[in-house]
């Protein structure tokens, strides 16, 4: 119940009472909320937040990290989309196209962010997934050049990537999950170890997609199984961090700044208990339906190509019957 009132809050703050941050209007409404109240018990405190606002001055430790970004040029996903049609050297196909579209995106929005921070088990998922997700495209050419255009479309060097993502795979080979954990707490001198302690050290580190599939890679390569309870291990336990951490933030600094109210501080305490491993669990489900829609279409590529090759031999079966029969012909005259 705490975590559905808490969702309504910050849906209700979010979207039916709009302040318009750029130009400073306030366009409150005088709806009741979803605990009974009307929004004017929130009305004054955002007004006086608000009024003369100026992007990443905010007096909170988030925009004294980050606050001189504010302003500057940002590069767009339709320019990054653009740069990777444009290193293209031919059409993709219709199988793939829509899950290229979205790969690209969401990597965009992913890279842009000023929280991060590129390592080698961010690699290992970033080679991983492209290597997955064409393994079986018909053309491996075809398939060569969408990587290669994809990686230049994000700013980074394939080759890099690659050799990075095989510094981190060659080094968890021969190794346990319980060898991984220790690295992800920051003990040895492995690259992961350093990534870790990296990780650790900075407050605002971003959990990304990539680096998810790294991990599951490496659980993978050393045998262990993978599950949320393993990722919700290595990353919450072992490395220390919350998938959910940036997220849950900024509703909890945006609630405690509209109303000094107890209730709504327990309540989203809940959205923070159900939301941290959030992302790990939606990635683990998305990495294994995106396998399983791999799989099947490769086994119906292999039965197209194999229905195509029985009707290549009929056809050639046929023209020689034909040749054969006209041969005989020609010999009876």
């Amino acid at each position: 119940m705490k975590f559905a009132s808490a969702i309504a809050l910050t849906f209700t703050i979010s979207n039916n009472n709009v302040v318009d941050a750029f130009t400073g209007v306030s366009r409150i409404g005088r709806r009741s909320s979803s605990f009974g109240m009307t929004d004017t018990f929130f009305a004054d405190d955002i007004e006086k937040q608000t009024v003369g606002y100026q992007a990443g001055k905010a007096d909170h430790p988030f925009a004294k990290r980050f606050g001189d970004l504010a302003g500057k040029k940002v590069k767009t996903v339709g320019e990054s989309m653009e740069e990777f049609v444009g290193g293209l050297d031919c059409t993709i196909n219709p199988l793939y196209r829509s899950m290229l579209t979205d790969l690209v995106g969401t990597t965009h929005l992913t890279t842009v962010d000023a929280r991060f921070t590129y390592d080698k088990v961010w690699a290992l998922g970033f080679i991983t997934s492209m290597d997955v997700l064409l393994k079986n495209y018909p053309e491996r050419d075809i398939a060569a050049n969408i990587v290669d255009a994809f990686t230049k479309s994000m700013g980074f060097d394939e080759k890099t990537l690659r050799a990075d993502a095989d510094t981190v795979s060659s080094w968890a080979e021969g190794k346990n999950g319980e060898d991984v954990a220790a690295a992800l707490r920051g003990e040895g001198d492995s690259d992961v170890a350093a990534i870790a302690k990296a990780a650790k050290e900075e407050e605002y580190w971003l959990y990304s997609r990539f680096f998810g599939v790294g991990l599951m890679k490496m659980m993978e390569v050393t045998g262990t199984e993978v599950s949320f309870d393993n990722m919700k291990k290595w990353v919450g336990t072992d490395l220390g961090k919350s998938s959910q951490k940036a997220e849950v933030g900024k509703y909890m600094y945006f609630v405690c700044n509209v109303g000094d109210t107890s209730h709504l501080i327990i309540n989203i305490h809940s959205v923070y208990l159900s939301l941290k491993y959030l992302h790990f669990q939606s990635d683990l489900t998305l990495w294994g339906g995106v396998k399983s829609k791999l799989e099947m279409m490769e086994t119906l590529m292999k039965e197209v190509e194999i229905r195509e090759k029985k009707k290549q031999a009929a056809r050639l079966e046929a023209k020689a019957e034909a040749a054969m029969k006209k041969a005989e012909e020609a010999s009876k005259i």
